[in-house]
């Protein structure tokens, strides 16, 4: 166990930030199967914008990588376009 202040007050942080990114990369992860679940082409395509968004968030605050985002992102547009063909 930590003696120092400083250290009790890092294995805080760390405990609260390791929950929100959890949290963060848990709900994105429900949106993509959301996504990847819809077989109308108009719903799909006007949720993958905010998709989108929710995963170049997560790659900007380095909770997945961002080849892993582009990635997904390149996935989810490629099946989105798929529905529309």
């Amino acid at each position: 166990m930590a003696n120092h202040a400083s250290a009790i007050k890092r294995i805080r942080q760390t405990a609260v930030r390791r929950l929100r990114n959890r949290y963060q990369l848990k709900t994105t992860k429900t949106m993509i199967k959301r996504l990847k679940s819809l077989s109308v082409a108009d719903e799909a395509r006007q949720m993958l914008p905010s998709v989108i968004s929710r995963i170049d968030k997560l790659a900007k605050k380095h909770i997945i990588h961002v080849n892993k985002a582009a990635r997904q992102k390149s996935q989810l547009a490629r099946q989105v376009a798929g529905l529309a063909a």
